[in-house]
């Protein structure tokens, strides 16, 4: 029943059933031409073939209504074409369905063509990157099958299936291919369907993705044309040469109530916005602005942005230069420049960031990774294009700036490091073409490499300098007359001053040099690089010597004789030097010869580093640093050999003495055996032996002897060999001695010897006061015998003063010495705990001629006190003795008169003190006064046993018994005087 009726047979075939003659064979048989034509419409098929098929079948079938709705146009009718055919199809609805589905099936036929040639141009293009040759394609093993690929077109090379292309809204899938990148099937939609694609280009230009690079797209790109001042439109290569009648506006527009039209791709719900107006050229360069900003904000890829650039200008877009100028620049700062090999941070590049560098910003950029052997090339391909498009902008804006390029390029050197510089100026060496050089200005040469050197701090890298100066220009220029030359001296004078740091500013910098330089002549100029020669080999003469300094020193101690002193003493002193170095006697008879080459003069009359030392000067500092590390068998070797050192005698001994009083004070220990104090002893042998040598020698001598006593200079803290020598009275150091060792004033040879190295050899007055605090130590220790026996010396010793003394009353010394002496007679004779009686008034006596007239009268009335009770002794002696005698004869004898019985005939003056307070009290506030302005003291030690207490207690009571209420004052002035300590050395008082 089917096969007599197709259009039963046509419903129950599947779609995959079709073929071509099943098309041909049985729908084409159907009668009906609105049911073949709705057939055709609503079948979407998957082979190309079949859907051809379909739609050409299809189209035939509407020619009918085509004929029939053209015949009524030719009617004569005074409507509008609009009005007749919207009343011709009201009253035919045939027609109008059919020729509603013709139109459909026309657009899926273009589509359709669309879709053949967008799938060839496709195989071709991947046919055309396989780059394996065909006979590697012969696979013996592979399937017959395999080998044979179908020549119609497959749906999946394009993404998208036949039928999906016949009915998908066009602007959607030219979206699609351009998301995608299909840039053959994008150009086949846009020439074959332009018309319909044209209002949304910019919609779907938007769509590309921002690093897709333009020369896959150009054909799309907006361009300009000139001659209509207007965009240019796509070139159109429609498929068909003609509208077809349903295609006509009139048609068209009667068509439009009848809503077919989304089917033809009409339909664009959801598009951005739709450009059918034709942009002007200022609305053009600002998309093209735009696209550019959106490629580099979202993708970074300046190369992709310039290219578009580039596609704009080729189409005659106008005011893109500027931006491709930027863009071009940009795009070298960031693919040509250098990176370095592990760059972790990679700067973002922005055309925003580029417009608001500077120049010098844009330079530096450029030049930020460049190495010492690649800055030259990186210079000319790089920085110079961009100079010259500077240059060209300011000549186009009317304000020509010549030096530009210039300025910019010196400031980069002068900001340069030292190797940088290096292999600029060697690209800029007068021996090379002017075109090949970078730097072309010889002069202007100069003022770099001075300003750079001069400017830098570096150092350690003369060699680099070297290399630059032998880069520079020479002159073959002498001073015409005097006036010349001292321009040019004044000019280097004026340079030192201006390097000088000071209150108004600190170190200069390259910059400021190159300012100064940039008036000099060429005279000025080539005695500067003169000056500089000189100043790059001192310099590397100190480098050699482990004492660099940077260039402008050399300047700012032209005139520094200090500073050049100083620089000579470290020198010497080897700082930084290798140990293996230290004992080697070449190596220091070559850096003697440098020392002094230091200080010459060149054949050009320019100072050395040293030039305002001189030779002698310059030995005795290089024998300080020999002396001060220590080698003192290299010093003698030196010395003797004549012809290196040319040093008097008197200026070794001074320099030794000097060196050894440094490492004295140097020293953390006193003991002259080790350590620095050694050195300080051990370098008193290098010179001849002097009374200076020995004054030295002895001090050391004695820091060490009183480094053993342990002395504290605060608790916990010992005494340093520095605080020693900065002690201003040595004798307190002997009194801290006695004070801090308990039987220390028993070895009254060994203080002496110590008073004799601390420099008072010779000096009575400090013996005498030495003597007295050992006597003073022994008496707070009641070691009386050893306090006796220490002031006979000491009375001995003052008596030989008085008697080698011409006029000794008016002799300060013999004074001084005096006044000492009968204080420590005094206090030790009115001592109640030495009981030897006879020795007391030795002592008081002696006091009695060493004191002052106006303290007679105390020492007096002690030694008449000392006197009555060795009188009573004697009495109580006698008679003891007479009762033995006259229990015994004994044969008579004749009577001796007494010492009492002498003294009767003895007149002594009437003086206030008779009835006046105790004596011994006045005796007391008498020393007491005189103390007070001793220098030092001696603590006491307290004293301590039984025998000493009943010892002063006998005493007490019997001086009590004797001299009732006198004694009372004499036991207050013991113990005053035994809290107060042993002073000496102060001057009389009235």
């Amino acid at each position: 029943m089917s096969s007599n009726q197709p259009h039963l047979r046509w419903q129950e075939t599947e779609d995959h059933e079709i073929t071509v003659d099943l098309v041909l064979q049985v729908l084409a048989a159907v009668d009906n031409d609105l049911w073949v034509v709705a057939a055709c419409t609503d079948r979407l098929m998957e082979d190309v073939n079949v859907q051809r098929a379909l739609l050409d079948l299809g189209i035939s079938r509407t020619d009918s209504a085509v004929e029939r709705a053209s015949y009524l146009l030719l009617q004569p009718d005074s409507r509008g074409v609009k009005e007749r055919l919207s009343a011709y199809f009201t009253q035919v609805p045939e027609d109008a369905q059919l020729l509603q589905m013709r139109a459909v099936l026309l657009d899926r036929l273009d589509r359709l063509s669309s879709f053949v040639e967008i799938c060839q141009d496709t195989k071709l293009q991947e046919e055309g990157t396989d780059d394996i040759d065909d006979e590697w394609e012969d696979d013996p093993w592979a399937n017959d099958a395999d080998k044979v690929s179908s020549t119609e077109p497959n749906s999946i090379d394009l993404y998208v299936p036949l039928p999906e292309f016949l009915t998908k809204n066009l602007v959607e899938l030219a979206l699609f291919f351009a998301t995608k990148e299909l840039y053959p099937a994008l150009r086949t939609l846009t020439a074959r369907h332009g018309s319909i694609l044209w209002p949304f280009r910019f919609t779907i230009l938007k769509g590309i993705p921002p690093h897709s690079p333009p020369s896959e797209y150009a054909d799309i790109l907006p361009g300009y044309d000139v001659n209509q001042d207007v965009e240019r439109r796509w070139s159109r290569e429609d498929w068909r040469t003609s509208l077809d009648y349903v295609e006509l506006p009139e048609v068209r527009a009667a068509l439009q109530g009848l809503q077919i039209l989304s089917d033809m791709g009409y339909n664009c719900d959801g598009m951005s916005i739709v450009e059918g107006e034709l942009l002007k050229s200022s609305e053009l360069t600002d998309w093209y602005r735009h696209r550019v900003d959106d490629v580099i904000s979202w993708t970074g890829m300046i190369d992709i942005a310039l290219a578009i650039v580039q596609h704009g200008a080729s189409l005659a877009v106008p005011d893109l230069d500027k931006l491709g100028e930027d863009l071009s620049l940009l795009a070298r700062l960031v693919y040509d420049v250098p990176q370095p090999d592990e760059s972790t941070n990679v700067e973002d590049w922005t055309l925003e960031r580029w417009k608001s560098m500077e120049p010098a910003q844009v330079v530096n950029s450029y030049l930020a990774y460049s190495t010492p052997e690649t800055v030259a090339a990186d210079i000319s391909r790089l920085v110079m294009p961009y100079l010259f498009v500077l240059e060209a902008r300011s000549e186009r804006a009317g304000q020509a700036d010549p030096g530009l390029a210039s300025r910019l390029l010196y400031d980069y050197v002068l900001s340069s490091r030292l190797p940088i510089v290096a292999a600029i100026f060697e690209m800029s060496k007068p021996t090379l073409s002017e075109a090949r050089r970078i730097i072309r200005n010889d002069e202007d040469t100069a003022r770099l490499a001075l300003a750079c050197l001069y400017g830098s701090d570096s150092r350690d890298e003369w060699s680099t300098m070297s290399l630059i100066f032998e880069c520079l220009p020479a002159w073959d220029i002498a001073p015409d007359g005097e006036d010349e030359a001292d321009e040019a001296n004044t000019t280097i004078v004026s340079l030192g001053a201006f390097v000088t740091p000071s209150t108004t500013h600190h170190c200069v910098s390259a910059a400021d040099l190159f300012i100064f330089f940039k008036p000099l002549p060429v005279v000025s100029l080539s005695r500067a690089l003169d000056i500089l020669d000189v100043h790059i080999k001192c310099g590397e003469v100190l480098s050699r010597w482990n004492v660099p300094v940077p260039l402008r020193w050399f300047l700012q101690s032209a005139t520094d004789a200090d500073e050049q002193r100083s620089w000579a003493n470290r020198m010497a002193r080897r700082v930084g030097s290798p140990a293996s170095e230290m004992r080697n006697r070449d190596v220091w008879e070559w850096l003697l010869e440098d020392m002094k080459w230091l200080r010459a003069f060149d054949e050009n009359g320019i100072k050395g580093a040293f030039g305002l030392l001189s030779e002698e000067e310059i030995s005795s500092i290089f024998l300080g640093g020999l002396l001060s590390l220590g080698l003192f068998d290299i010093a003698h070797e030196l010395l003797q050999k004549r012809g290196n050192l040319s040093l008097s005698a008197t200026a070794v001994e001074s320099i030794c003495l000097s060196v050894s009083r440094e490492l004295y004070d140097n020293a953390s220990s006193g003991n002259y055996k080790v350590g620095d104090m050694k050195l300080a002893y051990d370098c008193l042998t290098v010179p001849p032996p002097s009374e200076r040598i020995n004054i030295e020698r002895d001090f050391i001598e004695a820091t060490s002897r009183l480094s053993s006593f342990n002395i504290s200079s605060r608790p916990g803290v010992h005494l340093s060999p520095i605080e020693i020598r900065l002690t201003k009275d040595r004798l307190s150091l002997i009194s801290r001695v006695l004070s801090s060792t308990a039987d220390a004033y028993k070895h009254t040879q060994v203080i002496l010897d110590l008073l004799y190295k601390l420099g008072y050899r010779g000096d009575v007055v400090a013996e005498v006061k030495t003597l007295a605090m050992l006597s003073d130590t022994a008496l707070q220790a009641e070691d009386f015998t050893r306090a006796y026996e220490t002031s006979k010396k000491m009375i001995d010793l003052v008596l030989n003063l008085r008697s080698c003394t011409a006029n000794w009353t008016e002799d300060p010394a013999v004074r001084e010495a005096c006044e000492v002496c009968w204080v420590a007679c005094y206090q030790l004779g009115r001592q109640p705990e030495f009981h030897d009686v006879e020795k007391k008034l030795e002592l008081v006596g002696h006091a009695l001629g060493f004191c002052p007239a106006d303290k007679l009268n105390d020492v007096l009335t002690s030694w008449c006190r000392l006197q009555k009770e060795n009188l009573d002794t004697r009495r109580e002696y006698l008679a003891c003795r007479s009762s033995v005698h006259q229990r015994r004869p004994s044969t008579p004898s004749k009577p001796v008169s007494s010492l009492q019985a002498r003294l009767k005939d003895l007149h002594v003056p009437v003086t206030p003190f008779i009835n006046a307070e105790d004596a011994a009290a006045l005796a007391g506030r008498a020393f007491n006064r005189v103390a007070s302005n001793f220098p030092f003291a001696v603590g006491g030690r307290g004293r301590s046993g039984s025998s000493g207490d009943d010892a002063r207690s006998r005493s007490r009571d019997g001086s009590r018994i004797r001299l009732d209420g006198e004694d009372v004052s004499a036991q207050a002035g013991r113990v005053l005087q035994r809290g107060i300590g042993w002073l000496l050395g102060a001057d009389d008082e009235s």
